[in-house]
């Protein structure tokens, strides 16, 4: 080219610019023969084969493939559970009931802030209770508590979300601790170590689109399902602050919210139409606890036409009240705290 480099791009001369406009100003080619030129000499055998038929099915997975996903998400759905023996280890701590409310009412703030996906909140509350399961924070202080949200809300964040707020930035809306960008660094390498580094989780979230597909009577109207999904979603997220919820697995927290969402009862004929590895008891007892702690606050949908005009309501303020147990574990305690200096300049942030 005989041109200059300039930050990595080759501009060309001034001359070599000139001598390329002349030779495509001065050929002249006919209109037929460029057209002609966008051709290949194929035959008709060479553009279909039955070699398309595997590439479809590549392309787009058959309905085998996917009830075997579906099938894979239900092994998988007990590994990062907080623990099956979690809700019996737990006592009568009202304070950790009120810190383990208030860090997921603020957690979930955020993530409306931010409009995060529905998945990222349930993540991090997942993370919260996983870490809290190994470990106990001390009653008396806050400021571990909002440490381990905002580590919990980024790590769920950088899983789900393609735009992650800057660390500072993820801390909004009024929090009791502001914390240095290494100082939250550092809590998230805890948790990811205390987690093993299994931060892939299944969540209710990954069933919901399976299962609302499975009602005939939704699964042909997009609006509808699209409501649906809206309303089962906030339900799924305002279980997450009733400890009684730790008892059930992601399969059936959202077979029992779609079925509560679509005004369905609980019979084994409906459970076993979702999949045939549902638990129809273990759905009528989840379902029972919406019932108690969730009628005043998300109505079930009765038919189409409430459904349709009925707007969701928001996770946000849900089961402030609700009642439940927290819990605590004398494997590894927290005691450590930020030095004077570092908390006076945290909060000055």
């Amino acid at each position: 080219w005989g041109g200059r480099e300039r930050g990595g791009v080759i501009i060309p001369s001034d001359e070599n610019c000139s001598l390329i406009h002349y030779q495509f100003t001065t050929m002249s080619v006919s209109p037929d023969y460029l057209a002609s030129s966008l051709y290949c000499d194929e035959a008709v055998h060479d553009v279909i084969s039955s070699d398309d038929a595997l590439l479809c099915d590549h392309i787009f997975p058959s309905v085998s493939d996917f009830e075997s996903s579906v099938v894979n998400m239900f092994d998988s759905e007990l590994d990062q559970m907080p623990g099956c023996d979690l809700v019996r280890q737990l006592g009568n701590f009202h304070e950790l009931v009120t810190a383990r409310r208030d860090s997921i009412n603020w957690m979930f703030k955020v993530h409306a802030y931010y409009n995060f996906r529905p998945k990222t909140a349930y993540l991090s509350v997942n993370y919260l209770d996983r870490f809290l399961s190994s470990h106990a924070l001390p009653q008396d202080k806050r400021w571990p508590w909002q440490l381990l949200s905002v580590a919990c809300l980024s790590l769920a964040a950088k899983m789900e979300e393609t735009k992650v707020p800057l660390l500072l930035d993820l801390q909004v809306l009024e929090p009791k601790f502001m914390f240095k960008p290494q100082t939250v660094q550092r809590m998230e390498l805890l948790v990811m170590a205390s987690l093993e580094w299994r931060l892939s989780v299944i969540t209710p979230f990954d069933f919901v689109d399976h299962f609302i597909a499975k009602l005939q009577c939704f699964n042909t109207q997009f609006d509808q399902f699209s409501c649906i999904f809206s309303l089962v979603s906030d339900l799924i997220l305002s279980t997450c602050r009733v400890i009684d919820f730790l008892d059930y697995t992601p399969s059936t927290i959202a077979v029992a919210a779609v079925l509560w969402a679509t005004g369905q009862n609980v019979d084994d004929h409906i459970t076993i139409s979702f999949h045939e590895r549902v638990n129809n008891e273990m759905v009528q007892r989840c379902h029972q606890l919406f019932k108690e702690n969730l009628t005043k606050v998300c109505q079930p949908a009765c038919n189409k036409e409430s459904l349709s005009e009925q707007t969701p309501p928001s996770p946000v303020g849900v089961l402030d009240a609700a009642s439940g147990k927290s819990f605590t574990s004398t494997k590894e305690f927290l005691t450590t705290s930020p030095s004077q200096t570092e908390t006076k300049q945290l909060k000055k942030w």
